[in-house]
Parts: structure tokens; C-alpha cells; sequence
């Protein structure tokens, strides 16, 4: 069984490290930076190999940038020999903007998933989406997980719930191993 790794974007860095401490791993070595004309550049600081990856990367903010440096990531890890890679996305990019509303209007949410699934992700993990529609863009990405959470009684933290039976498996596992 391949051995998880959590990245941190640079949106939410907080989060991710409550996430990794939560789960008693530490976060994975990535280095982004900005060249002079604004381009992205990310750089993965350790081996990924036969890895399963996940990418905390919030949408909110500088969307755009925080977009591309997800994307970037996404593709690093699938270069770099990942296993898998999943995007932990709490605020999905574009969400609003999923239907067509007016002639000629994008559906931007499903741009999104399209670029997510080509940059290499294998699965998503993402909370409150807008609405309803957006869920037609899942069926893009085969394998794209929507988490729903829900407070667990015995134990004082948050646990999540896949809606499919199959998705997220080595994200289950993480979680167990939670004290």
C-alpha cells in the first residue's frame, strides 16, 4: 500500500497543517514562487513515487492563482511518478458559474473539473457546492468524491462520508488513524 503525502498550496497553509497534524503525518516539502512576469512555478521538494498524493488547495482568495498553483501541482505529482493525486479543494473554483444561464455564457465550473482532470488529478475532494447542477460536472472526473461532514459523537473532531463506497479508500484509512 502506497504511503500518503499532504502538499499545502499556498491558500490555506493553516488548514493544511491542521490537516497533517491531525492526522499525524507531516506536510510534504513544495517550494512556489512567482517569476517577474507573474508565471507560477512549484516545485515538489521530495519524491512522490508510487505515492498517494493529496493537494490541499482552497479556492477562495486569488482564485486564479490559486487555480493554476493547484493545477501545476497536480501535474508535478503525475510527472513525478505519484500514484495517485487526489485535490482537497474546501471551496471549489467557478463553483457559482455551473449552468448556462444566458446565451453564449461558459459553464465555468465544468472548465474547471475538465482542467483538473487533464492536469492529472485522480480524485476531488470538495464541500458545499453551490448547487445541484454542479454535481452533473462530477461525472466528468470518474472517480471525483464529494465529501460531506458530519460530527462523530464518540469522538470529538470531524470525520468525512464518500459517497461512493470505493472513493477514498487511503483517505479512510488516514482518518483511522486519527486518536
Amino acid at each position: 500500500m502506497p504511503n500518503i503525502k499532504i502538499f499545502s498550496g499556498s491558500s490555506h497553509q493553516d488548514l493544511s497543517q491542521k490537516i497533517a497534524d491531525r492526522l499525524g503525518l507531516e506536510l510534504g516539502k513544495v517550494v512556489t514562487k512567482k517569476f517577474s512576469n507573474q508565471e507560477t512555478c512549484v516545485e515538489i521538494g521530495e519524491s512522490v513515487r508510487g505515492e498517494d498524493v493529496y493537494i490541499v488547495q482552497s479556492g477562495c482568495g486569488e482564485i486564479n492563482d490559486n487555480l493554476m498553483e493547484l493545477l501545476i501541482m497536480i501535474n508535478a505529482c503525475k510527472i513525478a511518478s505519484a500514484s495517485r493525486v487526489t485535490a482537497v479543494i474546501p471551496c471549489f473554483p467557478y463553483a457559482r458559474q455551473d449552468k448556462k444561464d444566458k446565451s453564449r455564457a461558459p459553464i465555468s465550473a465544468k472548465l474547471v473539473a475538465n482542467m483538473l482532470s487533464v492536469a492529472g488529478a485522480d480524485h476531488i475532494i470538495t464541500m458545499d457546492l453551490h448547487a445541484s447542477q454542479i454535481q452533473e460536472i462530477e461525472t466528468i472526473l470518474a472517480n471525483m468524491v464529494k465529501l460531506r461532514l458530519y460530527q462523530n459523537t464518540k469522538k470529538n473532531y470531524l470525520v468525512p462520508a464518500t459517497q461512493e463506497a470505493k472513493a477514498g479508500e487511503s483517505l479512510k484509512l488516514a482518518w483511522q488513524r486519527m486518536p
